[in-house]
């Protein structure tokens, strides 16, 4: 594959990458995003419709009989107020979907994703004489809800568009930029986020003996979950317990009827999943009990992503396609506990899923941390508020790759 057609549409790329980042739009509100995705597959002469799944889009790019390969790239921002100095900086607001006023950023790179894609087509429009077959381009709203995926498929994507031989996705991490990382089998986890509710019985803060205190009895329910993966998971297999927020009362000296937690958890395997999950259960009831409480605890599933597997034949497959292109700068990594809702198009179809990472951080700086062993702090990751990946050589890398991987599934002209 020549790649003369990127120096002439690299400016155009890097503005278009600025521009989104300066502009995110949270789940299920990628509105902008959405009109300027479907602008640019239009002027490709992609057949293009909008509105997919509430707001994602999707491009058919037709060149004759041969294999189907799906592209995908996620659209949506956080709710996270952006800190990292550039010009180019988010100071975009929004209302979340629980009704609050919050800033919005590109904090998981996904505006380099669409950025990406869009380049890849370009390139594959440009080369119709190369290759032959169909490619369906995925933009896809609220994978930061791990709805987006799903809502596309219940609009009846697989009935809608050409039903792919292949799903091909890729995501900006941080690591060195200019190296892509390949994983083979389970490669993202499952993860399930939960609010619980935990009822106390209010009252004055100077009279605790006449109340139930959620305060109290969240607390404990805290402490008592962190014992969950170290004395109920096995050595041998993984899981992560995450309890992200507590929220309880509105001052000091009252004490409130109830308080929330929100949960995060993440796992490899359906029966430790499974077994995370009832404990959980079982400690929130039990610390209710303890305390006194007059009301069951309430759980409320907020999101549920599915295990991400890389079909290992197609990880094979994609891999030597990629190493062709930058040769050792591929490199081979460890499952991550990061989730994904992109294998739902594969399993859908029942068709093999491959998923990839290409680094996003200066070469000079990462070395520097790996030397000092400091990755973990020195480098932000995703969805931090200092997340911004070096435009170069990051935009070209996730260019070249996505159009690399979908050249090798495409069949040849001539």
């Amino acid at each position: 594959m020549e790649f003369g057609r990127l120096d002439e549409i690299r400016d155009d790329l890097t503005a278009l990458y600025k521009d989104l980042h300066a502009h995110p739009e949270l789940s299920f509100q990628e509105h902008r995003t959405a009109a300027e995705v479907a602008r640019r597959l239009e002027a490709l002469g992609l057949e293009v419709t909008s509105g997919v799944g509430r707001t994602g889009v999707v491009g058919v790019l037709r060149n004759g009989s041969g294999p189907t390969v799906l592209l995908r790239a996620d659209f949506d921002g956080l709710p996270v107020q952006e800190q990292t100095g550039l010009e180019y900086a988010s100071t975009q607001r929004a209302t979340s979907s629980d009704g609050s006023d919050v800033p919005v950023m590109h904090a998981c790179g996904h505006d380099m994703h669409v950025t990406c894609l869009l380049g890849a087509l370009d390139l594959l429009s440009d080369s119709r004489s190369s290759w032959s077959g169909t490619v369906v381009a995925v933009f896809q709203p609220a994978e930061e809800f791990g709805t987006g995926a799903q809502a596309m498929l219940d609009d009846g994507f697989l009935e809608r568009f050409p039903r792919p031989d292949v799903c091909l996705g890729q995501h900006v991490f941080p690591f060195e930029s200019g190296f892509v990382g390949m994983m083979s089998g389970p490669s993202m986890s499952a993860a399930d986020s939960l609010k619980i509710t935990m009822f106390g019985r209010g009252g004055h803060g100077s009279q605790p003996q006449n109340t139930v205190d959620p305060v109290v009895m969240a607390s404990a329910t805290v402490l008592r979950l962190q014992t969950v993966v170290s004395r109920e998971v096995a050595g041998d297999d993984t899981a992560v317990l995450t309890v992200g927020s507590i929220r309880a009362g509105t001052k000091e000296n009252i004490i409130p009827d109830q308080a929330e937690l929100l949960v995060n958890i993440r796992s490899f395997d359906e029966r430790v999943r499974e077994r995370v999950l009832a404990a959980v259960h079982r400690i929130v009831r039990a610390e209710a009990v303890a305390s006194g409480a007059e009301r069951e605890p309430e759980f409320e599933q907020l999101t549920r992503f599915p295990l991400l597997v890389n079909d290992p034949e197609a990880a094979s497959r994609t891999s030597s396609a990629l190493r062709a292109t930058f040769g050792d700068h591929v490199v081979d990594l460890p499952p991550a506990m990061a989730s994904e809702d992109v294998g739902l198009f594969g399993t859908a179809a029942g068709v093999p899923t491959c998923y990839w990472f290409f680094g996003g951080t200066d070469s000079a700086r990462f070395q520097e941390a790996v030397a000092a062993d400091n990755v973990a702090r020195a480098i932000p990751a995703n969805h931090s508020p200092h997340f911004a990946p070096e435009v170069e050589p990051t935009l070209t890398t996730g260019v070249k790759a996505l159009t690399s991987a979908a050249i090798e599934w495409l069949g040849t002209r001539g």
